[in-house]
């Protein structure tokens, strides 16, 4: 099986205009809008995305089984849950700054069931080349 994240050719990154100097890809610029506010898009470098398949053992399955009988918030699967939406959100920047990306719009989560027990969690944007707009 070949490696999904490299797979796609390489592009080099564009050299930032005007002597300015392009920001990185960090947190603040993934967005799940269609732009990003004080940027323009240069380039669309296509879809990157980050994917998981988890599942709980049988000790976790234990402890929410219990957790589940007083109610409330199951801890055990929401940290379980946030464990793969940050697993799969690190790994679409990954994919992302492969690309040569400085920013993800239209950035979403996708969670499928496997199988009994099982979960697929994908998270997805669209990796870009921006720069600042002026004004």
């Amino acid at each position: 099986m070949t490696d999904p994240y490299n797979s796609s050719p390489a592009h080099a990154p564009i050299p930032a205009s005007s002597g300015t100097r392009m920001r990185p890809l960090d947190d603040a610029m993934v967005t799940t809008a269609l732009e990003l506010p004080g940027y323009r898009i240069r380039r669309n470098l296509g879809m990157v995305r980050g994917i998981t398949v988890r599942s709980r053992s049988i000790v976790g399955n234990f402890l929410g089984g219990l957790q589940s009988l007083f109610g409330g918030n199951i801890t055990i699967y929401t940290e379980l849950c946030e464990q793969a939406r940050d697993e799969t959100y690190r790994d679409m920047l990954q994919h992302a700054r492969q690309l040569g990306a400085n920013a993800i719009i239209a950035v979403r989560y996708n969670a499928t069931d496997v199988m009994a027990g099982l979960t697929e969690v994908l998270c997805y944007g669209t990796a870009v080349v921006v720069e600042p707009t002026d004004h």
